[in-house]
Parts: structure tokens; C-alpha cells; sequence
């Protein structure tokens, strides 16, 4: 669908005009040519955030902060061995699959030390403020955790035995639906604001998978998990249910996606030859 070059708002779908109606009246307020009969209402950028209370992005960020400083009190250092992460509930996958799945959902709040939790802080910062106020809140938790988890699951497909900790395969996530949904053009974004970040996206994602192939110690598997998972949901929810009216279409794309996750869980176990259980792992000793 066209957009006002302006400022982005999207246009009927039988127009010749490049500019929006809001902004034709605005110039023409501005050259004078409206009386006071004629105001021109207010209408908001349609990407502005309405909520005036505490974003999910902030509780997010809160939240990861408050595990990570009791992770320091807990091991009386800022870089953690494997036994505390394992004890606050890392991704591993031995623990994983025999029966504490919970670990798909508490390894994206875990950190291995103060430069991974900065790093990925940042990057919540500038992606999670901008994914909650074009998607909104719930939606924004759902892409967030839906893909958080199928980098979790990414991470034990590739590497069993791997610790996984942190946020950035969820991270990944908001990447990857943000790279779809606007290239898909379902946001009221200007043509020059889409661009600019389009590729600011795309450059990020490249620079980090690179970044985690040539470095030791980094779980790409974890990250591809939640950015294909991401492009998979940005995209579904583009073509399907563009506006937050759409709620019931949504979720019931969050069920589908919950159900396939859980398919690629007990296929995993059936692959391994364990037995599907939910409980404490007998890794545990």
C-alpha cells in the first residue's frame, strides 16, 4: 500500500496523490491558507507510543539487570562459571531435555559477565523501544519470547551440550521481524525513515552473525534460531494482520507458532532418546 511521503501514514488504496490529506491541510495551515472555521485537528505520528506507564522494553531490561546482580551476590563475582548459570537456569541441553524445560524461557535473562549484559542491554534498548511502539506492547512480548525460545531450541538442535545464556537470541528475534514487517511495508513508516532503518537492522544482524562466527564462545545457533524465527513471525503478521485491531489474528499466530516450537521440542527428545518428561533433571546430583 502507498505511503504519504511525508510522514509515512499509509494512503487509500485507489490514490494519485503522494501526500496524505493530514498533511495537504497542515502545509496549507501553514501557508495561511486555513481559517479558523477549518482547524486542523491533531492527529499523532503514527509511531508514536501512546502508553504513558512503565514500557516493556524498561521492565524487560529492568528484569535482566535484577537476575544478573543476583548472579554477583550469588557467586561474588561479575563473570559467572557454569555451575551458577546452570543453578540460575541456563540453556543446557542434558538439563533441557530431561525435563526442565523452563530453560528455554530463563536462559534469556541470564548473562555470562558485565560485558555480555551491557552489550545485549544496548541493543535492547535501541531494537525493543522501537519494535513496542510499532507492534505494541503484547505483540512486541509475544515476537520476544516465541523467538526466544526457538533460539533456545536452535541452540540444543546445533549444540546439545552447550551452555546458552543471554538475551540476544530474542534479540535477534525483534531484528528479524522488524526486518520483515517493514520491508513488507506494514508499518506507517516514511520511505526515507523504513530505509534508514531497514539497513541499520540488516547491518547489525550481518555484523553480529559474522562477529559470533570468527569469535569463540558465542552461540550462533542461538541466534539464527531467533532471527529466522523472527522473519518467519514479522513476515506472517505483515501480509495477514498488519493493524493492532488484528489482535485475534495474532494470536492465534502465537498459538501456531507455540505449537510448532513444542513439535520441534518432543521431536528433539524422541531424537535423543529421551524420555518426554517435565521435572527436576536427573543430570542434577
Amino acid at each position: 500500500m502507498a505511503k504519504c511521503i511525508r510522514c509515512g501514514r499509509q494512503l487509500p488504496s485507489i490514490s494519485f496523490k503522494k501526500i496524505c490529506q493530514w498533511c495537504q491541510l497542515h502545509e496549507a495551515e501553514q501557508r495561511g491558507e486555513v481559517t479558523d472555521e477549518v482547524r486542523q485537528r491533531v492527529m499523532p505520528t503514527p509511531w508514536v507510543r501512546r502508553e504513558s506507564t512503565i514500557t516493556l522494553t524498561q521492565f524487560l531490561l529492568g528484569a535482566n539487570v535484577a537476575v544478573f546482580l543476583a548472579m554477583v551476590l550469588a557467586s561474588g563475582s561479575i563473570e559467572f562459571s557454569n555451575a551458577i548459570a546452570i543453578h540460575f537456569g541456563a540453556n543446557v541441553g542434558p538439563y533441557t531435555l530431561t525435563g526442565e524445560w523452563w530453560r528455554l524461557f530463563t536462559y534469556m535473562f541470564l548473562h555470562g559477565g558485565v560485558f555480555h549484559i551491557l552489550m545485549n542491554m544496548w541493543c535492547l534498548w535501541s531494537f525493543g523501544d522501537l519494535c513496542e511502539s510499532l507492534y505494541g506492547r503484547w505483540t512486541y512480548a509475544g515476537i520476544y519470547f516465541t523467538t526466544g525460545i526457538a533460539g533456545g531450541l536452535g541452540s540444543i538442535i546445533w549444540s546439545p551440550g552447550a551452555f546458552t545464556v543471554g538475551a540476544s537470541g530474542a534479540l535477534f528475534g525483534l531484528t528479524g521481524a522488524l526486518i520483515a514487517s517493514i520491508y513488507l511495508g506494514e508499518f506507517s513508516v516514511s520511505a526515507v525513515s523504513s530505509t534508514g532503518i531497514l539497513s541499520s537492522l540488516i547491518f547489525w544482524g550481518a555484523f553480529s552473525l559474522i562477529f559470533g562466527f570468527i569469535t569463540p564462545g558465542i552461540d550462533n545457533s542461538c541466534h539464527i534460531g531467533g532471527l529466522v524465527s523472527g522473519l518467519a513471525l514479522g513476515a506472517v503478521i505483515a501480509k495477514f494482520a498488519p493493524h493492532e485491531g488484528h489482535a485475534s489474528r495474532r494470536i492465534l499466530f502465537f498459538l501456531v507458532a507455540a505449537l510448532v516450537l513444542a513439535g520441534c521440542a518432543v521431536a528433539l527428545a524422541h531424537y535423543y532418546g529421551v524420555p518426554l518428561r517435565l521435572g527436576r533433571s536427573p543430570f542434577h546430583s
